[in-house]
């Protein structure tokens, strides 16, 4: 079992098995701030902090019969004590948490969370109604609200499906252009139809362009930069002048949303022909703004 797994099932454990999924949301959140590296990384949602990828490992337990899930909360139906099976730092992290918050209910831990960490408010539907006029302009000053025109480039190798999304919002990311041929990825939340949610959910319209994207027959055998080099020669002889009205799409977008980004795997920019892509559009005539990659 991975191990992040066994801190939820041990979280529910030290709460008498038993925990509303808001506050079981906020409680590991919390636990996730005292770690150096957290297991869990979570994204400003409608109701605060909140881990698409801790829901996914939930749900899994669900069907592997370890928990039961009800309309409102989860419960902890294995018997194992998986408390006594965590590392002892994570052990006392946990009891900490339980000792600090495990008298909050679930809009007190709402409020707590929005006080104390701003950042993971700003989408919050809650916030207006549970903070102090101070309170909530604190929280409104760590919304990005930079609509300069420019178009981005992101790739999501090496990071979290939080941690992705967070970089988004955090440029106040308006649209993002899929530009891969095969939108499917065996990380969690990177395929198509997952990946299209989880943007729209934090008001980020989702677009795949598959034309400009390179078939994987051509992705073989890319072991050092020189095949990476000879591959986007082709790329840039074969595909990007075969794509002109693609990549004028690309710049209406840009002009119509503002903050654009495109997005395939890759994180190193010159490993992935997103650079070759975004290189095309900026040379086309009428782009005057700026490129970023992120």
């Amino acid at each position: 079992m991975f191990y992040r797994r066994k801190i939820i099932l041990a979280l529910l454990e030290l709460f008498g098995g038993e925990l509303e999924k808001i506050r079981l949301q906020k409680l590991l959140f919390l636990f996730s701030q005292q770690q150096t590296k957290p297991e869990y990384e979570f994204i400003p949602y409608k109701y605060g902090c909140y881990s698409y990828s801790a829901n996914a490992d939930l749900t899994t337990m669900v069907a592997k019969s370890m928990l039961i899930e009800n309309t409102s909360s989860f419960v902890k139906s294995d018997k194992t004590s998986y408390l006594k099976l965590l590392k002892l730092e994570d052990k006392l992290k946990l009891n900490s948490i339980k000792s600090l918050y495990g008298a909050m209910n679930s809009d007190a831990l709402m409020k707590h969370t929005y006080k104390n960490f701003p950042y993971w408010a700003i989408n919050s539907v809650k916030a207006a109604s549970i903070l102090t006029s101070e309170e909530l302009k604190n929280v409104k000053k760590h919304k990005s609200t930079n609509d300069s025109i420019t178009l981005f480039t992101i790739g999501y190798e090496g990071i979290s499906l939080e941690g992705y999304l967070n970089r988004l919002v955090q440029n106040n990311v308006k649209l993002l252009i899929d530009v891969r041929r095969n939108p499917l990825s065996m990380k969690f939340g990177f395929s198509k139809s997952l990946l299209k949610r989880y943007c729209e959910s934090l008001d980020i319209y989702y677009l795949h362009i598959p034309e400009v994207g390179i078939v994987s027959d051509q992705r073989q055998e890319l072991n050092t930069q020189s095949d990476y080099d000879a591959l986007f020669k082709v790329y840039r002889k074969e595909n990007l002048v075969n794509t002109k009205a693609e990549q004028q799409q690309i710049l209406n977008l840009l002009v119509k949303y503002k903050r654009v980004a495109l997005t395939c795997f890759e994180a190193n920019i010159c490993q992935c022909h997103r650079k070759h892509l975004a290189d095309a559009i900026v040379d086309l005539p009428n782009f005057d703004y700026q490129l970023k990659h992120i």
